[in-house]
């Protein structure tokens, strides 16, 4: 029988701390504002829950476990926190006389000039690896369309490669902050 199936867990198991999305070897980690106080945030939850998680009249091997976890999670935190190079949308210039360019914290509305369905329209945001979340339409700067995108204007076509085949898609719109 699988272990996965056992509650027989004692001190000297290996204790299983959750991967955070992962970084490309050498790249910067490039947050948001937004980005970073979400990262803060989940820091303050992981304390307290690791205070209480303390103070809990659990079982010993229980509670040294959960502790342990919750020890190595917030030091993965903390790590992701410390690298964490802040990119403001506000610190882009834009020149009156130039179209905007996709950089990192750009929402770019894409038209599918493949398909003529109601998705053929998309927002997507560019932000760090830790704010992504793709039902929101925000992407990683590390994903495929991500960089893409990057360095592109209004008006250019890119071609996105999807299990549907390729799909040609048009930047109608750049902008900065909401």
């Amino acid at each position: 029988m699988s272990r996965a199936f056992l509650k027989n867990e004692s001190a000297d198991d290996p204790v299983v701390i959750p991967a955070r999305a992962p970084l490309p070897p050498g790249a910067t980690n490039y947050v948001t504002p937004r980005g970073l106080i979400m990262l803060r945030s989940e820091l303050e939850k992981l304390e307290a829950e690791r205070a209480q998680a303390q103070s809990n009249q659990l079982d010993e091997v229980e509670r040294t476990r959960h502790v342990a976890e919750l020890n190595g999670r917030i030091g993965a935190l903390n790590q992701r926190i410390a690298s964490a190079k802040v990119v403001d949308h506000q610190s882009h210039s834009h020149d009156q006389t130039t179209d905007p360019i996709v950089r990192f914290g750009a929402t770019v509305s894409l038209h599918s000039r493949t398909t003529n369905s109601a998705d053929a329209d998309r927002r997507l945001t560019i932000v760090g690896v830790d704010e992504a979340n793709a039902a929101q339409g925000l992407i990683a700067f590390t994903a495929p369309i991500a960089r893409l995108l990057l360095g592109r204007q209004v008006g250019d076509l890119i071609s996105l490669r999807t299990p549907q085949g390729e799909n040609s898609l048009e930047i109608t719109s750049i902008s900065y902050g909401k």
